[in-house]
């Protein structure tokens, strides 16, 4: 196990991956691992790490997947398993690395569904429930139009200049996901069998105008899981509920943590092995 500081880097097989540590260690407290967006890394969480933190008193992991932030870049093109593949493959050594004890998944969109991958596809009594906000388990019509259209504004308009910001190497941030979404054979992508082995509790939050999905994909969880699940619709929250409408989802979110966590027994300040 790597003794954490508060931010660093994780060697995971070939790739140095960039985290942030926010709060209580894995040894002292729950942890509420954090799994970004298809266009996301450590920093474009914000301040939702921490006030994630504050608001549970669980601890906060998030990291940066390779091709991402300031982690090591990816191989591309990505396939069009990557999902699967971050999933089954990063994700346990990531949680293994940081001596990561029983808590949350909570995932955005690509992180979303690598926490269903997860929670559907590996055994593990450590974590407690998943948060999935705006997740895919599907691949629809208006995800790939969506995409096809921030590729033109990519190449086009100041969006690259934006994200290079948050990017050391932003082309291979931005076309290792656009490249794959646009995969003709990822629309064939489908997820959905993982939601019927899920076997702890499931919150969804979704924006009601979310341009990369419907809530066609609330549908397919309700029907396919097995396992209770909680669903949020905020109004006038497009595909980032967590900044375009910050405060109802933080609230939904550590009210899920929190409540999940002390149904097994684990308060917040009252953590044991």
């Amino acid at each position: 196990m790597t003794e954490l500081s508060a931010t660093g880097h994780l060697t995971i097989a070939d790739h140095q991956l960039e985290y942030r540590m926010i709060g209580p260690s894995p040894a002292e407290a729950p942890t509420l691992v954090l799994l970004h967006e298809g266009l996301g890394c450590v920093g474009l969480w914000g301040d939702f790490p921490d006030r994630l933190a504050a608001a549970t008193g669980a601890g906060v992991f998030a990291y940066s997947r390779a091709g991402y932030g300031a982690s090591s870049p990816a191989q591309l093109p990505r396939p069009v398993d990557y999902m699967h593949r971050e999933a089954l493959d990063v994700l346990p050594r990531v949680l293994d690395a940081i001596g990561f004890r029983r808590g949350l998944l909570i995932g955005h969109s690509d992180g979303a569904s690598i926490a269903a991958i997860y929670a559907g596809g590996v055994p593990d009594h450590r974590i407690r429930g998943v948060s999935l906000i705006a997740p895919h388990f599907v691949v629809e019509d208006i995800s790939v139009q969506s995409i096809a259209a921030i590729k033109r504004a990519y190449e086009t308009t100041e969006l690259r200049a934006k994200l290079a910001k948050w990017h050391s190497d932003v082309d291979n941030a931005f076309y290792g996901w656009n490249g794959a979404w646009l995969d003709p054979a990822f629309r064939k992508w489908d997820i959905s069998d993982h939601l019927a082995y899920i076997r702890v509790p499931v919150q969804i939050v979704q924006g009601a105008d979310d341009q990369y999905g419907t809530l066609k994909q609330i549908e397919i969880a309700e029907a396919e899981c097995c396992c209770p699940v909680e669903t949020l619709i905020i109004a006038g929250a497009g595909h980032s509920p967590h900044r375009e409408a910050a405060e109802a989802t933080l609230r939904a979110v550590a009210d899920f943590a929190d409540r999940i966590l002390e149904g097994h027994g684990e308060a917040t300040y009252g953590y044991a092995a």
